[in-house]
């Protein structure tokens, strides 16, 4: 078992392994900027290293700032969380040179699964359902490619995710345009300006199967988590069970989740994502990391999904089986809590934190890096916390999140827990008929009221 873990990375997951560290008796080494100075997951590990100014390029993506924090601590293992270098393989390989093991699926895994295009290539060959679309990247038969497949298309980014580098395109006309934009968001973001393109799914579901493989052999998949609730093809809302996921569908996801996991060499734990649709569901991608979203299969099955990480990359057994990890003990909903107006289309806040009071109470946990007087900068991702509320059914687990969310106080600056409530209050969420374009009807739906509320005023 490794003795010290250096964390490569910040705020609520940071914190997260920090504490399964702890918890293993293992020693905690935090890495932070200059603009995290004051962060709690610097407070909290056994030791912490500044690795450079506020920028993410010149500390957390730095390979050299890491690598050397890791050489000066002593650390025999790196845990990189989610986003920054989690998905990099270069980064797991320069690691390995390095005689440090990276928590988390191999380079040649990263490079087969982690990359889109071909990771959809080798789930062709694994015979799992992908949404129909080009064989490969996007050359110079772009056009004759996007009629072959038919509009509208998606124009992907081949690497990274978080909707950069991501095009809806309903006609010939706008696809040449709409390509060079894709391409350069996806250069700026991931260093990779490589796209592909598939066929638009009009009014799909967003469902992942979570799954944990060790390096005996055994990989296990959980039962899915729904992230339908996105704006601008970011997660908000997640929950489990899906109320859209028959259980014969989900045995479908999961077996085709292993048999693509397995057909890519692909240890330790990661997500297979697919869109689901008229009960049919189509592979999209996998995220060769933990999830933001890890909190809610941990709550449905009660296993600890840092800790099988952590157990996969020293070697050792999955302490669990499938029959264990199938186990469905609640429903559960996590809120991403950012720091976010959604008044004023959801423009970063940041700023210091005058107040703090977390809701609490039975089925209730959050994640979260902030305290009262801390300042949330300008630099990074605008998540503050992560709430989770479990109950024994969905509807059970709704009202518990209403509560819970109304508990919630954040001083100082906006947060999106007021949108939160409006979204698990809505009619449609509340019937489990809903696809990934709730959102945009509910905006659309209060434009239309304050539009109709001007015009009585002003008669």
């Amino acid at each position: 078992m490794f003795k010290k873990i250096l964390v490569s990375n910040r705020s609520e997951i940071a914190v997260r392994v920090i504490r399964a560290c702890r918890e293993l008796g293992i020693k905690s080494v935090a890495v932070y900027s200059e603009a995290d100075r004051e962060s709690l997951h610097a407070r909290l590990a056994d030791e912490a290293v500044c690795i450079g100014p506020g920028p993410s390029r010149l500390s957390y993506l730095s390979f050299d700032a890491v690598l050397a924090a890791a050489r000066m601590t002593g650390a025999d293992a790196i845990h990189p969380g989610y986003g920054f270098l989690s998905e990099n393989a270069d980064f797991a390989q320069a690691c390995t040179d390095a005689g440090v093991t990276f928590i988390g699926p191999p380079p040649s895994a990263i490079r087969k699964l982690g990359h889109k295009a071909t990771g959809k290539t080798l789930a062709r060959e694994a015979k799992v359902p992908v949404v129909p679309g080009t064989v490969g990247l996007v050359d110079k038969n772009f056009m004759k490619d996007a009629l072959a497949v038919g509009f509208p298309v998606m124009v992907k980014a081949a690497a990274g995710g978080g909707g950069k580098g991501l095009r809806l395109v309903r006609d010939k006309s706008q696809l040449e345009s709409q390509l060079k934009a894709a391409q350069a968001e996806a250069q700026a973001s991931f260093g990779d300006g490589a796209v592909f393109i598939e066929k638009f799914i009009e009014h799909p579901r967003h469902v992942e199967i979570q799954i944990a493989a060790d390096k005996h052999g055994n990989i296990v998949a959980f039962p899915e988590r729904d992230c339908t609730v996105q704006r601008r093809h970011q997660k908000l809302v997640e929950e489990s069970v899906s109320p859209a996921v028959t259980p014969e569908i989900r045995r479908r996801m999961q077996e085709s989740a292993v048999r693509l996991i397995k057909a890519g060499g692909y240890t330790n734990v990661g997500t297979v994502e697919f869109l689901f649709e008229g009960g049919e569901f189509y592979f999209i991608e996998v995220n060769s990391r933990l999830q933001v979203e890890h909190p809610v299969t941990e709550t449905v099955t009660g296993l600890d999904l840092v800790v099988a990480q952590i157990l996969c990359a020293a070697g050792e057994k999955l302490p669990f089986d499938q029959t264990r990890a199938s186990e469905i003990r609640c429903h559960a909903i996590e809120f991403r809590i950012n720091a976010e107006d959604a008044e004023r289309n959801f423009a970063p806040c940041p700023g210091k934190i005058t107040s703090l009071q977390l809701p609490g109470g039975a089925g209730v946990r959050v994640d979260t890096h902030i305290y009262a007087g801390y300042t949330v900068p300008s630099y990074y991702d605008s998540l503050l916390a992560k709430l989770i509320v479990s109950a024994p059914d969905r509807m059970s687990a709704i009202k518990r999140g209403l509560r819970a969310l109304g508990e919630l106080e954040i001083g100082g600056i906006h947060t999106t827990a007021g949108f939160h409530k409006k979204v698990i209050s809505h009619p449609d969420f509340q019937r489990g008929v809903f696809d990934t374009h709730l959102v945009e009807h509910m905006q659309a739906d209060e434009e239309q009221t304050r539009a109709n509320d001007k015009i009585q005023a002003a008669r």
